[in-house]
């Protein structure tokens, strides 16, 4: 049972005073951003990601198989297993449209039932990338399917039972981190009924930390 006496445990929002932030390097996908920051008894000067944010779906099917994507990402060099998911990056999009528009494009897929499951900073010491990650269920293929370019062309779709995701995560054969949390985060959610699901339209809490007052 859950013990009451952890509630207070949560994330601080800590501003600082950003004396002054300028773009470092003006990225295709996303900015460097180098920032001072007055800590008080010290100042300092922190360089990063200045990131979008993102969605990713973990979608389940009625016998609980998750839908995994395969797909190159040339940082990494890898074709690594994951999540349909990205980028908050269209003016005015909501989150949930954004995923919603990720199933579709990425694996041809639609939903009738979405909440939230999980929420992380994917890096805090080097961006300031929020994702999101969508439980879905009740998936069903699409009408239209979406026709994919560049290290999306080659997408491959699997359905595979969620406990056998999780064995390969801790097995440290899939090592994509919005997929080794969105599944741990699916199991611990199932076994206490999905009552810490979220609200579908919930608003996404990037936090005004994330927002500088500086150009």
């Amino acid at each position: 049972m859950p013990d009451a006496a952890y509630d207070d445990l949560a994330d601080e929002p800590y501003t600082g005073l950003v004396t002054d932030s300028e773009v470092v390097y003006r990225g295709r996908v996303w900015d460097v951003r180098r920032d001072t920051v007055d800590l008080g008894d010290s100042t300092v000067v922190r360089e990063y990601v200045d990131h979008t944010g993102a969605v990713a779906v973990l979608a389940l099917d009625d016998e609980d198989r998750a839908l995994l994507i395969r797909q190159f990402r040339h940082p990494i060099r890898s074709k690594d297993w994951e999540l349909p998911a990205g980028l908050l990056d269209l003016t005015g999009e909501p989150p949930l449209e954004a995923a919603k528009r990720e199933l579709a494009e990425e694996a041809d897929m639609v939903a009738d039932r979405w909440d939230v499951l999980v929420e992380f900073f994917s890096s805090p010491g080097g961006n300031n990338e929020v994702i999101r990650v969508y439980l879905a269920r009740g998936v069903r293929a699409a009408d239209d399917v979406f026709a994919r370019e560049e290290e999306e062309a080659d997408i491959e779709v699997r359905w595979v039972p969620l406990e056998e995701v999780v064995r390969g995560v801790l097995e440290r054969r899939l090592r994509n981190a919005p997929l080794g949390i969105a599944s741990l985060a699916a199991v611990a959610a199932r076994e206490n009924g999905y009552a810490s699901l979220g609200k579908a339209d919930e608003p996404l809490r990037r936090g005004s930390w994330l927002t500088r007052p500086l150009a």
